[in-house]
């Protein structure tokens, strides 16, 4: 019998995925998606601070109008969009994304995951922890090893670097890290880790990490005194 927890991990997991592959990523030019997410933090703002009832029912409506503007453009259900990019409440701030760098032999690691892409281990940063323990969780879960995290290499605007860009803002952390042990264990994420020289890289999951970004850690990793960039 599955433990409890195991299943909680595999439902968490499966929403994680329909969230990626069923929120419409548009190109970051589309000024309509910009209105559209634009009018979603107006109203979840006004939603959160709001008094007046009038007031109230107005912000409703402007997110409503945010939900019908995605589903138009993207064919998803408007309450599919409502659940997705209309359920968070207070004022509106990007999801945080850790992500990490581990090498050896001057090789870095990559997870590949269950549709054949690779990726540095890592995902969204979960509200009980810090960047620095989601780093650690992501590393342990997708790739089996005990790593700490030693330096930020970078924080980025995602929609500034990988496609397609998303209905939401996310801001992206890449942390290199150093290996204590372990060894990687089949999981409901990822199905292998290797390691890859930077001429060499496997067909990459482009929405998560892309060559630049891998070139970026890289650098980061041979550098003597390498400075944090951000956007």
């Amino acid at each position: 019998m599955k433990r409890p927890d195991k299943a909680a991990d595999k439902a968490k997991a499966a929403k994680k995925s329909d969230k990626a592959e069923e929120v419409k990523k548009m190109d970051k030019n589309e000024k309509w998606l910009q209105w559209a997410v634009e009018l979603q933090s107006i109203a979840q703002a006004g939603l959160f601070y709001g008094k007046d009832k009038f007031d109230i029912e107005r912000y409703e409506r402007i997110r409503d109008i945010a939900a019908e503007m995605i589903s138009c453009k993207s064919d998803i259900p408007k309450e599919k969009v409502k659940d997705l990019f209309c359920c968070e409440t207070g004022y509106q701030t990007p999801k945080i994304d850790s992500r990490a760098a581990i090498f050896q032999d001057d090789k870095i690691l990559l997870v590949q995951e269950n549709n054949g892409t690779w990726s540095l281990p890592g995902g969204w940063v979960d509200v009980e922890l810090s960047v620095k323990e989601n780093t650690i969780k992501e590393v342990k879960e997708e790739a089996g090893l005990d790593v700490t995290a030693d330096m930020v290499i970078a924080v980025q605007d995602r929609e500034k670097h990988n496609l397609p860009v998303y209905a939401w803002k996310v801001c992206k952390i890449f942390v290199l890290c150093s290996v204590l042990g372990g060894s990687f264990k089949k999981n409901i994420e990822t199905v292998r880790t290797q390691y890859f020289g930077i001429d060499e890289l496997p067909s990459l999951a482009e929405e998560k990490n892309n060559a630049e970004q891998i070139k970026m850690c890289f650098d980061a990793y041979y550098a003597k005194d390498w400075k944090t960039l951000f956007d």
